[in-house]
């Protein structure tokens, strides 16, 4: 078997096509590259002329087709597949949830193919022009700009890595993806009893009191519904100095504790519920993300049952109603960012501002009112 030969170029140090190992026209050295029974071998092409190493490219694949083992050394640099897989050893190891590790290995196997598809194989071939055309395919495999813009992040951190690890001169610099960002879209409370009511008539037996807790659960606590549906009984603790229900976790998705008290009715919904695990929600067993998809496609009936079909309303608006409710409430934006386990009260401001400006406005009014009240009696 003839294996697929290819040319590249070990620049000097100070050519300034350094980074661009096919470049053809500088007068660095060229050398041969090819992979066969699973291993990568390179061989000098003893030339400075790409021309030169062409000739040299085609004699190589005659000695193949002779039937003949040529002499070449294998690769000793790390080879993309490699820095991959020591890449994911050490974000296995780093405490990341198994979902998450999942979402790098498959995004850095779509990587790794399309760098291969076209002879690169090495970390050194990631360069600014391949990672602009890679990212071009993301539109069809990820139709949301949020889950680009986060495949990018998760892109990001493995080339620091190979720069880190001295295998890329520096980092490619990708521009950033603008998210179109869902509106922020609270319950008011009719529509919040309306969305109670609708559940007996949507859902039969103890599925009924199962979905009435989790979203009462989603609603007063501002937990996001992954978890929501993987809480723990024993996350749901009594201080019983302040006579209060709370539920202490951590998000998976930022690994931020969130401790939020629950209304002690709601707190004595959750725990009522009949289950033989420790999950209120979920049977323990199984994928946890089977398990949240299942209640996401429950919850979205619910929405377009008692909202219509066209309803903009999604689970996450129960999330949205705690922190909305919070801030008008006067409560300060860090606080809110802490009760809802954000990493950084960035995140909290850039989705609830507007409700922080709405408590403002209602401060304003108290205090002009509080100015013309006072006027009448002088």
């Amino acid at each position: 078997m003839i294996p697929s030969i290819s040319i590249f170029v070990r620049h000097t140090p100070t050519c300034k096509y350094a980074d661009d190992e096919t470049w053809r026209r500088c007068d660095c050295r060229k050398h041969l590259r090819w992979t066969l029974d699973g291993k990568q071998y390179r061989r000098s092409a003893k030339t400075r002329s790409w021309a030169t190493a062409e000739d040299a490219k085609r004699h190589l694949e005659d000695e193949f087709e002779a039937g003949g083992k040529p002499q070449a050394v294998p690769e000793a640099r790390k080879t993309l597949a490699g820095g991959i897989e020591l890449f994911l050893s050490e974000r296995r190891t780093a405490g990341l949830h198994q979902s998450v590790v999942g979402k790098y290995e498959r995004e850095l196997e779509r990587l790794r193919k399309f760098l291969e598809a076209r002879s690169k194989f090495y970390p050194s071939d990631l360069i600014l022009e391949i990672l602009v055309e890679y990212r071009a395919t993301w539109e069809a495999l990820y139709p949301s700009s949020a889950t680009r813009q986060q495949v990018q992040t998760r892109l990001r951190r493995f080339l620091h890595f190979c720069h880190n690890a001295n295998w890329l001169d520096r980092v490619p610099t990708l521009s950033a993806i603008s998210v179109d960002e869902p509106p922020t879209m609270p319950l008011s409370s009719t529509e919040y009893t309306k969305l109670l009511a609708e559940i007996p008539n949507k859902f039969d037996g103890t599925k009924t009191a199962r979905v009435r807790a989790l979203v009462q659960l989603m609603r007063h606590s501002g937990l996001a519904i992954r978890d929501a549906v993987t809480l723990q009984r024993s996350e749901i603790q009594t201080d019983a100095k302040k006579k209060l229900v709370r539920v202490v976790t951590k998000r998976q998705k930022t690994g931020t504790h969130a401790s939020v008290p629950l209304p002690p009715d709601v707190a004595a919904e959750i725990l009522a519920l009949p289950n033989g695990t420790d999950y209120p929600f979920w049977s323990g067993s199984g994928l946890e993300t089977s398990a949240v998809t299942n209640w996401q496609h429950d919850l979205r009936s619910l929405f377009r049952s008692a909202f219509g079909k066209q309803t903009k309303f999604t689970p996450h608006c129960l999330r949205d109603t705690a922190a909305c409710e919070w801030l008008t409430a006067g409560i300060p934006m860090e606080e809110v960012s802490k009760l809802l386990g954000h990493s950084s009260i960035k995140t909290t401001e850039k989705h609830y501002s507007a409700w922080a400006q709405a408590r403002q406005d209602r401060l304003d009014s108290l205090v002009v009112a509080a100015w013309e009240n006072g006027a009448a009696h002088v």
